[in-house]
């Protein structure tokens, strides 16, 4: 049996990079009856939150999400899971670069030590996890298709 899930996934940032800057995360689950079901998680202040934290934050939500809801279905079906994201960064992270960068030391093209490598490592490792159970694709999708992720995580940076 297949067992499809199908995940959107934003971040967002006011104030990128300032001090003063907050972030949030959202990751919505669509249901088969085209129902949404939705978990925020507000950015850190240390380090200082940034749009790219708060994308890579998302993924790290609806992975984690992902494997919690497998843990709570009856038996052990086959994972087809789509993560949507309207975050090229994000995509390129979880289906490009990462492996590059974990060949090359964490180092980028450029020589430097990659950028949020604390959350593309936990990313990575959630990622490996839920790979045990099945597939993980990561889709970009323009923004105005992901709405209800944005509104959440909107709402979120709303109540801090």
């Amino acid at each position: 049996m297949v067992y499809i899930m199908e995940i959107y996934a934003d971040g967002g940032c006011r104030g990128n990079g300032q001090p003063t800057a907050i972030g949030a995360a959202a990751a919505v689950f669509k249901s088969k009856y085209g129902n949404y079901r939705g978990w925020t998680r507000p950015l850190p202040s240390d380090p200082t939150p940034t749009n790219q934290r708060a994308e890579i934050t998302a993924i790290i939500v609806a992975l984690e999400q992902a494997l919690k809801k497998y843990e709570e279905l009856d038996g052990r079906p086959y994972l087809q899971v789509k993560i949507y994201s309207d975050s090229k960064y994000a995509v390129n992270c979880m289906t490009k670069w990462i492996y590059k960068w974990t060949r090359n030391g964490w180092i980028n093209s450029r020589g430097r030590e990659v950028a949020n490598r604390d959350l593309l490592e936990e990313a990575s490792d959630l990622d490996e996890n839920l790979k045990e159970e099945g597939d993980v694709e990561y889709l970009w999708i323009p923004r105005e298709e992901n709405e209800i992720a944005d509104r959440m995580c909107n709402e979120e940076m709303d109540n801090q």
